[in-house]
C-alpha cells in the first residue's frame, strides 16, 4: 500500500489536512506549515519522511518562490555592499550567542567537522578539522595567519595554541568577537592571537597563511573578483591559502534567470529555502569549477582539493541532535517557530547532504607564481 504525506505528519489544522489528501504538495508548503505550527513531524518520523520525500512532496516552484526571487534575492544579489553585507551578517550571526552554541556545542565551529572514523564526538570533530587544515597550511611559529569569517575564534585559538602561529581572525558579527577573545584567552593564546570585528576588503598587511572556512558563501557572487584579488594582495608570495565553501550541484551563475532552468527541483527549493529563512543574500554557493576560475582568474593555482561532504553530513546530524536536545531552552528564549525552522533546516540539510545535491570542498591554493617553492607541497604536512 502506498503511504501519504499525512502517514508521517501530526495535523493541527484539520483543514489542511483533508486539503492535503492523496496530493503531492509542494515542499515549500510543508516546511511552511511545519515552521507556523499547523503540522507536526514526530520525533520518529523524520527519518522515513525524508526518505520518502521524492515521492511525497513536490519540488515545483510555486508563486511565494516567485515573489520572493523578484523583490528580496535579486535585489541582494546584484547589491552586495559592505553595509548590506555587515547588515545580513549581523542580524544572523548576533542572534545570540546562546541560540548557536545550542546546536553547536562546546565547540561553537560553524564549519563541518573532520569525522575519519565516522563516529567522534562533535567536539573532537571539530579539533581534528582545525588541526586537518592546519597540518594542510603546514602552519609553524614563524607563520602570520589571517582567518577570513572567523567566527566564534575557536580555529584562530587552537591555530595559536597548538601551532604556535600568530593568528588574527576577523568578522563582521560584534558578539563573536566578544566570544572570541574570551576563548583566546581561555587557550592561553593571546600574546599570539586576536579576532576583530572588520570587513574583509579593509584588511591591511601580509600574511604567510590565509584561511576562509564557509565564509566566502556570504561574499556574492558579483564579488568574488574582488575577494580573490584581496586575498592575493594580502598573502605572502610563499604563502598558502586554504578555502572551503558550501555548494550547490549545478549552481554557476545565481544571477542569471536561466538557472532555475538548469537546477535539480530540490536542489532549486533548497536554496531558495536557504536565501529566505537562514542565509540571506548568500549567494555563491557555486560549484567547484566555478569557484576555481575565479581563483585562478585572480592569479592563484590549485595545489590540492579535498571533498569533505560526507563530513558534513556527520557534521549536520550531530547539530540537529544537539538542536532538538534543547528544546525547552530555545522555545524559552526564542519561541517555536525559530525551534521549528531550524529543525527543519538542519536535517534537510543532511539529507541534501547525502543525495549530493549540496557539497564542501576544502581547496588549497597559492600564487601562480613561477618564483614559487612547489616542492615544499611534499613536505612538512605531518
Amino acid at each position: 500500500m502506498r503511504s501519504e504525506l499525512s502517514d508521517y505528519l501530526t495535523f493541527d489544522d484539520q483543514t489542511l489536512k483533508s486539503l492535503w489528501a492523496r496530493r503531492r504538495v509542494p515542499i515549500s508548503d510543508v516546511y511552511e506549515a511545519y515552521i507556523e505550527g499547523r503540522i507536526d513531524i514526530p520525533d520518529e518520523a523524520w527519518a522515513e519522511l525524508f526518505k520518502k520525500r521524492h515521492d511525497l512532496v513536490s519540488f515545483r516552484l510555486t508563486s511565494s518562490h516567485v515573489r520572493f526571487g523578484l523583490t528580496r534575492y535579486f535585489p541582494n544579489v546584484l547589491i552586495h555592499s559592505k553595509r548590506q553585507d555587515k547588515e545580513i551578517v549581523s542580524d544572523h550571526y548576533d542572534r545570540g550567542n546562546d541560540f548557536f552554541g545550542w546546536f553547536l556545542g562546546e565547540a561553537m565551529v560553524y564549519t563541518a567537522g573532520y569525522f575519519p572514523r565516522g563516529d567522534e564526538s562533535l567536539e573532537v570533530g571539530q579539533e581534528q578539522k582545525i588541526d586537518h587544515v592546519g597540518r594542510k597550511l603546514r602552519l609553524s611559529p614563524e607563520d602570520r595567519v589571517l582567518d577570513i569569517g572567523c567566527g566564534w575564534g575557536t580555529l584562530v585559538a587552537r591555530f595559536a595554541s597548538e601551532f604556535g602561529a600568530k593568528v588574527q581572525g576577523v568578522t563582521l558579527a560584534k558578539e563573536q568577537v566578544e566570544f572570541g577573545t574570551e576563548r583566546i584567552s581561555a587557550y592561553g593564546a593571546e600574546d599570539r592571537a586576536q579576532v576583530r570585528v572588520c570587513d574583509y576588503r579593509d584588511v591591511e598587511g601580509r600574511f604567510s597563511k590565509i584561511v576562509s572556512l564557509e565564509m566566502v558563501e556570504h561574499v556574492g557572487v558579483k564579488n568574488l573578483p574582488t575577494y580573490f584579488q584581496k586575498v592575493h594582495s594580502l598573502l605572502e608570495d610563499q604563502g598558502l591559502f586554504l578555502l572551503s565553501w558550501t555548494g550547490i550541484r549545478n549552481l554557476e551563475a545565481p544571477h542569471s534567470p536561466l538557472t532555475p532552468f538548469k537546477m535539480e527541483g530540490e536542489d532549486l527549493n533548497w536554496a531558495l529555502f536557504m536565501n529566505r529563512h537562514i542565509f540571506e543574500g548568500a549567494d555563491a554557493s557555486i560549484r567547484l569549477s566555478t569557484m576555481l576560475k575565479f581563483a585562478e582568474d585572480a592569479g592563484f593555482e590549485v595545489a590540492d582539493v579535498e571533498n569533505v561532504s560526507s563530513h558534513y553530513v556527520i557534521t549536520l546530524d550531530l547539530w540537529f541532535e544537539n538542536w532538538r536536545r534543547n528544546r525547552a531552552e530555545i522555545v524559552a528564549a526564542y519561541g517555536e517557530r525559530w525551534f521549528r525552522l531550524w529543525s527543519f533546516f538542519l536535517y534537510w540539510s543532511a539529507r541534501i547532504g547525502e543525495q549530493g545535491s549540496a557539497f564542501n570542498y576544502q581547496v588549497l591554493l597559492h600564487k601562480s607564481s613561477n618564483k614559487f617553492d612547489r616542492k615544499k607541497l611534499h613536505a612538512g604536512y605531518r
